[in-house]
């Protein structure tokens, strides 16, 4: 893709969520191929399915050699462990598990992993939150793969932007980065105001999604979220926010959606590129 800087705005690179496809049923191959047929930059690929792959005969060596031959880029992967679980047995295993995962990753050229409070966080203190993720940045980055923090709207602890970024201060560890999403945003209660106070270094990657007035801030589910621009998040005031503080890296479509209507998986990641560039093209510079 042709993405040009224009004058003092920045450009983002466009990638997928794999879990936009997950309607289709689609192997991993299916997957990234969609992706560059579509024309996104990036790609996220879930750990689950890259497992899946390999337990169904598949190798890594095979599958890197897929993912280079269609030049699209592997810039982060989903996966679940339970790194701050109150738990210390839970969350042993838990590291255990993401050596693992990193390792794996590492090898399939990944550049990134996202570390959402996934497991039992409720009693755990963003102080102690902070001291774990420490421990989960100085394994990742030891195996050559960079932790993106994750916050979830409804998480029982870092549910919000604000507790993101006290973890990733009181870590101590340089250069974290956190996942911005604005699903979780309004979920959680978070102000975009906070967005002010992150620079470009501080965020991995960016999350675009929409949702709707109803079901309410309570109700709603991950399979509400909707396309950039069909909902009623303010997707201008956010990338403006983002663009003032010179955050260049990927927007990255990630919706759960049920059922698009006898629409093909092509169909589906064609459109959200489209709205991607149409909601937020005169920020990002994207031609």
């Amino acid at each position: 893709m042709n993405l040009e800087r224009m004058s003092d705005m920045c450009s983002y690179k466009i990638a997928l969520n794999t879990s936009t496809l997950k309607p289709f049923d689609l192997t991993i191959k299916e997957q990234i191929y969609i992706a560059q047929k579509a024309g996104y930059d990036g790609i996220e690929l879930w750990v689950k399915d890259i497992e899946d792959y390999i337990q169904k005969g598949g190798t890594v060596k095979e599958l890197k050699k897929y993912i280079d031959d269609t030049g699209i880029s592997f810039v982060n992967a989903i996966a679940f462990f339970k790194w701050s679980d109150e738990d210390e047995t839970i969350r042993k295993q838990a590291f255990i598990q993401a050596e693992q995962e990193m390792q794996l990753l590492v090898e399939l050229g990944c550049q990134a992993i996202a570390a959402p409070p996934f497991g039992n966080v409720k009693e755990v203190s963003l102080p102690t939150m902070a001291h774990h993720f420490s421990q989960l940045t100085e394994l990742a980055r030891g195996i050559g793969i960079e932790p993106y923090l994750e916050f979830w709207g409804k998480a029982k602890k870092l549910s919000k932007l604000s507790e993101a970024m006290y973890v990733v201060l009181e870590s101590g560890a340089h250069d974290v980065k956190i996942l911005i999403d604005p699903f979780h945003m309004y979920t959680g209660g978070s102000s975009l105001d906070d967005l002010k106070y992150l620079n470009a270094n501080s965020i991995g990657i960016v999350h675009v999604n929409d949702y709707p007035s109803l079901p309410t801030r309570e109700e709603i589910t991950d399979q509400d979220r909707l396309f950039p621009g069909d909902g009623i998040f303010h997707t201008e005031e956010f990338s403006k926010l983002l663009t003032q503080i010179g955050y260049n890296g990927y927007l990255s479509l990630e919706l759960f959606t049920k059922n698009y209507r006898g629409k093909s998986a092509l169909d589906v990641a064609a459109y959200g590129l489209k709205k991607i560039e149409g909601t937020y093209g005169q920020s990002i510079g994207r031609k």
